[in-house]
């Protein structure tokens, strides 16, 4: 008996939190189906509460995966992150976007859904002096936008979107240049602006990056190099700030030493 009494203790222990647990509240949600948790998401999505309508999209998706349901629902569930904003919310959506991407491959919405995944990844740009790998990532990202869709109604939004990247990255590539330029490499400056002029023909700041293509002419000992840079700023954008910057050529050149001069400096007798 006495044995008896623990293990009835024990029992009666067990029984009691499997009650508990049977009693315990469940979340709501579980209890919708997808049509209804999607339609209490549209509603909270409506009144911009996004943390508070992911959950409802999430359900839809997973109670219905492959219906026009649950695709809906996983769109915008995506679409959350993206709304909410922030570094953090902008990586959930590029990923979700591409989750569905990836799913439904053949939507009708791939046209939306890969321009969105470009913009989460232009949200993300650092500034010019920063690293630019998220920046070419979303340019490319556009790029496969109007490639792949270039007559959906998000081409030419592309499009636009696209210069303040284009912007961005090129500003990170003059200002390489200009540290190579301050630093005495020339020779890395110049293929850096010569780089920028032939690939960004839409860079609003064209007659900045001549102005410093033609300095490093003249540092690298071009001259006539520095002065048909000038000349095209001249001729190109005659309003400039930097036109009356650009320097007399002739003199900026230090002349070649002579042959008397190289020996006088070694100690050589001239004429020798």
């Amino acid at each position: 008996m006495k044995r008896l009494l623990p293990l009835l203790a024990i029992a009666g222990l067990l029984l009691a939190g499997a009650g508990c647990k049977s009693g315990a509240p469940k979340d709501p949600i579980l209890r919708l189906s997808a049509e209804e948790s999607l339609a209490q998401g549209k509603d909270l999505l409506a009144k911009e509460k996004y943390d508070k309508a992911r959950p409802f999209f999430t359900h839809a998706f997973e109670v219905e995966p492959n219906s026009t349901t649950g695709r809906e629902a996983l769109l915008l569930a995506a679409d959350t992150y993206y709304l909410q904003g922030g570094n953090a919310n902008y990586i959930q959506a590029e990923a979700k976007y591409r989750d569905f991407l990836n799913r439904f491959p053949t939507s009708e919405q791939s046209a939306y859904v890969q321009f969105q995944i470009a913009n989460s990844l232009a949200k993300r740009m650092e500034k010019p002096d920063r690293d630019q790998n998220v920046t070419r990532k979303a340019m490319e990202s556009y790029q496969d936008l109007i490639r792949l869709y270039p007559t959906s109604e998000y081409a030419p939004q592309a499009q636009t979107q696209m210069q303040a990247v284009l912007a961005n990255l090129a500003e990170h590539e003059f200002i390489v240049g200009r540290f190579y330029f301050r630093f005495g490499a020339a020779a890395a400056a110049i293929s850096r602006f010569e780089w920028m002029l032939n690939n960004y023909p839409q860079y609003k700041e064209r007659d900045k990056v001549m102005y410093n293509l033609g300095l490093s002419y003249l540092a690298g000992r071009l001259p006539a190099d520095a002065t048909r840079t000038f000349d095209m700023l001249r001729k190109e954008f005659p309003q400039s700030p930097y036109v009356p910057q650009i320097p007399d050529v002739k003199a900026t050149q230090a002349p070649e030493p002579s042959k008397a001069a190289t020996q006088a400096g070694t100690g050589a007798p001239a004429g020798q």
